[in-house]
């Protein structure tokens, strides 16, 4: 029987019996209807799963002891980066949680000319935290043990200037000078796959894209919708260069 995983942000270690953080206790008694005695699998992004066993119950906490430590090891060979115009609600939800599935490494929301949500420093710090929930519940779905990176909001220059060098650097484009076919090597620290918002690139942001290096890739002739082409790319360039 498949255990359910569970994501804390804790420090786990074999034979370690620790008090689950409130979210994780209710995700596992009141959501899953653990009690006493039942196994689950908790992982916190150091590359191992902890399978565990829920010690106590009660109305203060849940105790778990760390019955021990698994190495998992299936993350992509090839690190892509998702540097995502941020898309409204629901959108940029799927948008984290398929992208986790598919085996990113970390992903940069922007805030692009054209981007429809305005975060103010309160909403963004409440919206990072849920991101960082959908990114954690889908590796607990998918099977990682690591939990790709996902930072606050920031311009799409100052999210080019953070990139690493000797990275491909991609955006979506008709037009572009890249297909798939094209695409031989693996570089050296992977892949940034640049998408837009609700109502893509300004002509700015695409001219900012530029000066960072980014070249454009065509994905065949159809205009893809936001929270379909960032999905479309990595898929594409995974089973091109990755591990699908």
């Amino acid at each position: 029987m498949r255990l359910t995983r569970c994501p804390v942000d804790l420090p786990l270690a074999a034979g370690k019996t620790l008090p689950l953080p409130e979210e994780a206790a209710n995700h596992l008694v009141r959501v899953m209807r653990l009690r006493e005695g039942d196994g689950c699998v908790l992982f916190n992004g150091d590359g191992h799963d902890y399978p565990a066993t829920i010690s106590s119950v009660s109305k203060r906490e849940v105790l778990v002891q760390i019955d021990a430590a698994q190495a998992v090891d299936n993350e992509s060979p090839l690190p892509i980066t998702l540097l995502q115009g941020i898309a409204r609600g629901e959108k940029m939800d799927l948008i984290l949680q398929k992208a986790t599935e598919l085996g990113v490494t970390a992903i940069i929301p922007v805030n692009a000319e054209r981007t429809e949500v305005k975060l103010d420093a309160a909403r963004a710090e409440k919206r990072i935290a849920h991101w960082r929930n959908v990114v954690g519940s889908a590796c607990g779905q998918s099977g990682r043990a690591r939990i790709p990176a996902i930072g606050a909001p920031q311009s799409l220059a100052a999210a080019a200037a953070s990139l690493p060098e000797q990275t491909l650097r991609l955006t979506l484009d008709p037009q572009g000078e890249h297909r798939l076919a094209t695409l031989d090597t693996a570089p050296v620290n992977g892949v940034v796959i640049a998408i837009g918002p609700e109502g893509g690139w300004s002509p700015r942001d695409r001219q900012q894209l530029a000066e960072a290096g980014f070249q454009g890739l065509q994905l065949g002739p159809r205009i893809l919708r936001t929270e379909t082409a960032g999905l479309a790319a990595i898929a594409a360039i995974q089973a091109r260069l990755g591990d699908l």
